[in-house]
Order: structure tokens, then C-alpha cells, then sequence
């Protein structure tokens, strides 16, 4: 499958034309090329079933880097000029949130990331996890197993960030924990030393990490630098192998993932689909990670709602959603809950720059 460029028609009777939405420079930029493969995978992999009402799928790529009302401009001009059919991808809270306020509902947008949780908006299906089932069973693994309970957040200054960071108080009595302190710093930081400063006084076991792409691997590099990560662990649900190659294995000592699906996770689905990306893409192909599965996982939900409902219209897939909808992939078998995907998450330690997956976390009790 080619990625399209954007054309002024839709071209209603010959394709289902999928706006890939993708940070492709900034921050979160690291991550651009495997969300894009895993999106024409699985593409691909749907034309090859018979496409969508008999269609073909063709993606279109957008930038989803930069100021979020800029790349809700150029979707919402997208969707009204017909040159896309519904909107899908990887990309950061803040621009789903001016997504969102554009499209009111006008086509089906599947989020596959991982986000704060609370989206109600029509017409929005989520695929990724959330933090009470991410983030919550993570910090009561890590106290029961290695009775930490004491956290500080280090966390970028915007709605992902922010509003997991509020998520974690509702956790906090359940779990017998204590935040110690929360340091938000601007998107794009690089220069972490009055973090790393303040770290250094704190009473903190473990930092939990809610820092995006690039960020994340400067942080990681300052805190083993200044041996904090001899006295506390880390824990971050949006870490992946590119970041752990970024940041280099003498960074990433006591460093803990969770997530749906790691590129080192041994399930057999998981292992299929490692197998089929490195055939289409070969051995040089972008590293296959949780960010760019979820847009395969995305893409197979779009596909699965639309298959179910007979058509891209959006009440008719809101009124799907309702049933029991689900679909067998990557992370098993999955199914729509309220719009959100359900799904298994594990929690990964770092071992140098690959992740060595502990367990599958169970839900917290009312979760």
C-alpha cells in the first residue's frame, strides 16, 4: 500500500481514503515511522480481505506535529473538501482534543493512543489504554513486589500528562501510595537539572514518568547521570524500544513499562504479527512497538466497526459499538467497551535496550 496525498474528492465510489494522523518531527517524532508501517500493514492486509463496503483502503497521511489547532485546520479542511472518510492515529492528547472540537461527530475518528482517559466526544473510538487499567495495576505491582510507595511525577506540561497525573489520586487511597510531589516542564524539554535537583531531596522510591518521545530520553540519560537510578525505580506507561535505544542501556537501570503489547512480547499473536512486519518491511524496517501497534490495532477496529455496520456513517457505527463488538489481533482478543478498546496489559523492565516482559497486569477491583 502507498501512503495518498490529499486530492480534492473523495473518490466515494473507488476508495475508503483513512486520514493517518502522525506526529512526523518534535517530541514524539520517534515514533512516526513505526506507526506509519504498522498502519499500511494493516491496510494491506484489510484491501487484501476485500477492502471496506467493497472499497479499497487507501491512507493519507498527516503531520501531526506542531500546534494542535494547526493540525486540526488541516484535517477539518481535509474532511470538508471530501479528501478523507474517517480520521485515524497516533498522535498527543492535546491535538485529539482540537480534533475533535472540529469534527463534531462529521466522520468516524479512531485515537489508537494511549491517553488520560474521559474522551466522550461523538463519533470517537478509542484503542488505546487508559490509566486505571495502565498506570494504577503497574503501581500495585511494584508495591506488592518491591514495596514501593512512595512517588514523585515527572511529567511534560499538557492534557496527557496532566490529567493521568490526576488519574493516579483516585489509585492512591486503594493502594496505600503517596505522591510526593508532581514537576511538569514544557513540551520538548531538554534540559532536566532542576528536576533532576529537586529529585535528588526527595523522599520518592519511584519516579512515575509521563514524559513523551524525546523528552523522555533526555530525562532518562540526566537521571542515571546523576545516579538516581540507584535508589529509585522508574515506571512509565510510554516507553518504548526506540527510546530505550535512544537513551542507551546505561540509562535505563530500574526503568518499568506497561503497556498492551511490546515488540518482545512472546504470545503467539504477538509473534504473528512480528513475523508479517518483517516480511512486508524487512530486517531494516522501523522498530515494531506499542505505539505503532495500536495504529494496527486502530485500523482493524475502524475496519471491524464498519464491516458491522454496512456503512461510514457515524450513528450507525455509534448504535454498532453498543453491541458486543470485538476482534481477535496483536494483543489477543479485544472488545469495545463504552467506545474504548479493552485489552491485556504487561508490565516490561528494562533490560539495557530491550524490554524483558514481568507479567500481565490484572485490573484493579472496580476498574
Amino acid at each position: 500500500m502507498r501512503l495518498s496525498p490529499a486530492s480534492g474528492s473523495r473518490g466515494r465510489h473507488a476508495t475508503v481514503n483513512v486520514g493517518l494522523v502522525i506526529p512526523m518531527h518534535g517530541p514524539a517524532g520517534i515514533f512516526g515511522l513505526s506507526c506509519t508501517a504498522c498502519a499500511v500493514l494493516a491496510g494491506e492486509e484489510i484491501n487484501d480481505e476485500g477492502g471496506l463496503l467493497g472499497r479499497e483502503v487507501r491512507l493519507v497521511p498527516i503531520d501531526g506535529a506542531g500546534p494542535p489547532d494547526a493540525v486540526a485546520n488541516r484535517v477539518d479542511s481535509m474532511v470538508r473538501s471530501g479528501a478523507v472518510d474517517a480520521i485515524t492515529g497516533w498522535h498527543l492528547s492535546h491535538v485529539r482534543r482540537a480534533i475533535v472540537t472540529r469534527l463534531r461527530g462529521g466522520v468516524p475518528y479512531v485515537y489508537s493512543s494511549l491517553y488520560e482517559g474521559g474522551e466522550r466526544h461523538p463519533g470517537v473510538f478509542l484503542a488505546g489504554e487508559t490509566p486505571e487499567r495502565q498506570i494504577g495495576p503497574a503501581l500495585s505491582w511494584l508495591s506488592q513486589q518491591m514495596g514501593i510507595r512512595r512517588w514523585a511525577v515527572v511529567g511534560d506540561d499538557y492534557v496527557w500528562p496532566r490529567g493521568s497525573a490526576d488519574a493516579v489520586y483516585d489509585f492512591v487511597g486503594l493502594l496505600d501510595l503517596k505522591i510526593t510531589d508532581e514537576l511538569f516542564v514544557p513540551l520538548g524539554q531538554h534540559d532536566f537539572s532542576p528536576v533532576i535537583e529537586r529529585l535528588r531531596r526527595s523522599s520518592a522510591q519511584g519516579i512515575l514518568m509521563l514524559l513523551v518521545g524525546q523528552d523522555a530520553v533526555h530525562f532518562n540519560r540526566a537521571f542515571a547521570a546523576a545516579g538516581l537510578d540507584q535508589r529509585m525505580v522508574r515506571l512509565s506507561s510510554l516507553m518504548d524500544e526506540n527510546m530505550l535505544l535512544a537513551s542507551g542501556a546505561e540509562a535505563t537501570g530500574g526503568l518499568f513499562s506497561a503497556a498492551g503489547y511490546f515488540g518482545d512480547l512472546a504470545t503467539a499473536d504477538a509473534l504473528d504479527l512480528l513475523g508479517r512486519y518483517t516480511r512486508r518491511f524487512g530486517p531494516e524496517a522501523p522498530v515494531l512497538n506499542s505505539m505503532g501497534e495500536s495504529c494496527y490495532e486502530a485500523m482493524r477496529l475502524l475496519a471491524t466497526l464498519v464491516q458491522r455496520t454496512g456503512s461510514l456513517d457515524v450513528r450507525g457505527l455509534l448504535r454498532t459499538a453498543r453491541e458486543p463488538v470485538g476482534f481477535h489481533g496483536p494483543r489477543g482478543s479485544v472488545h469495545l467497551e463504552d467506545r474504548h478498546l479493552r485489552q491485556r496489559v504487561y508490565l516490561a523492565r528494562a533490560d539495557g535496550t530491550v524490554f524483558d516482559v514481568v507479567t500481565q497486569l490484572p485490573r484493579l477491583p472496580n476498574a
